[in-house]
């Protein structure tokens, strides 16, 4: 604040580079699901166990037992690693991701996880850049919830969570009922993180589309009773400052829209769109 105030009055900054020494790697624990495309999952944290050690530091606002709402910002920790080299610190970037254990809700654990040992990132030479993720990072992610392998019977069990009389619960479903689940993530690369842009298809269910995530519908793109076609916008939501648009899964007429403001549970209704 000192170096401002002289800045400011017109002198020179007090002080010049710092040295450069070691190597460091930040990792944001965003409450999101990378095996969904990163769609925001809000949720309660049963369990918040963080990496100790040498060049280890986090920046935490959560604990066990925190509650993280739709209305709040995703970011739930920074973890910090720091090493001599950058191979040191990616090492240790490994073993602290790998002890971090977050449960009751998704995180970006995981996917941090896969980048820290994934040959384009760690191998010299490089070949990341700053669209890697987006265009190159193949998302093999298992969705949040989802056995590697799982069948559609009674003893499938999924964790969602459901807002009543104004309170969030987490409940366990069979996943039949469970109208969340949605397809694994395509094994090609996804997009990381959209927000405001890029569309994303809502789970579907015959003629219903329903929502993939808990969140606000702040915009509603069609009228009642209009005819659309595939692929053509229905809905934004919005879920810890993250916009979703949802479009259509199939052409037809589209009844029993929201409205505007209404919030929405994972996996349910947002409209139906029938021939």
């Amino acid at each position: 604040v000192r170096e401002m105030f002289r800045i400011a009055d017109g002198e020179e900054l007090g002080y010049g580079d710092p040295a450069v020494r070691g190597h460091s790697f930040e990792f944001r624990i965003n409450g999101e699901d990378p095996g969904r495309g990163f769609l925001p999952a809000p949720g309660t944290v049963t369990l918040f166990a963080p990496p100790t050690g040498p060049g280890v530091r986090l920046d935490a606002g959560v604990e066990t037992g925190s509650v993280i709402g739709p209305a709040w910002d995703s970011l739930l920790a920074k973890l910090i690693v720091t090493g001599a080299t950058r191979e040191q610190a990616l090492q240790r970037a490994a073993r602290a991701l790998a002890e971090f254990q977050v449960e009751g809700m998704a995180t970006a654990i995981t996917f941090h996880r896969a980048v820290v040992t994934d040959p384009a990132f760690t191998a010299a030479p490089f070949t990341i850049h700053t669209r890697w993720i987006e265009t190159e990072f193949t998302n093999t992610i298992e969705p949040f919830g989802t056995p590697a392998e799982t069948t559609d019977t009674e003893s499938t069990r999924e964790r969602i969570v459901v807002e009543v009389g104004g309170q969030r619960l987490e409940v366990v479903l069979p996943s039949f009922l469970a109208l969340a689940r949605t397809a694994p993530a395509p094994a090609g690369p996804v997009r990381s993180r959209p927000r405001g842009g890029g569309t994303r298809t809502a789970a579907a269910s015959g003629d219903t589309l329903a929502s993939p995530m808990q969140g606000t519908v702040v915009k509603v793109a069609v009228e009642e009773g209009q005819q659309v076609e595939e692929g053509e916008l229905i809905v934004v939501l919005e879920a810890m400052k993250m916009e979703q648009p949802l479009t259509a899964h199939r052409s037809g007429t589209v009844s029993g829209l929201p409205a505007t403001g209404a919030t929405v549970s994972t996996g349910a209704a947002i409209c139906d769109i029938k021939d």
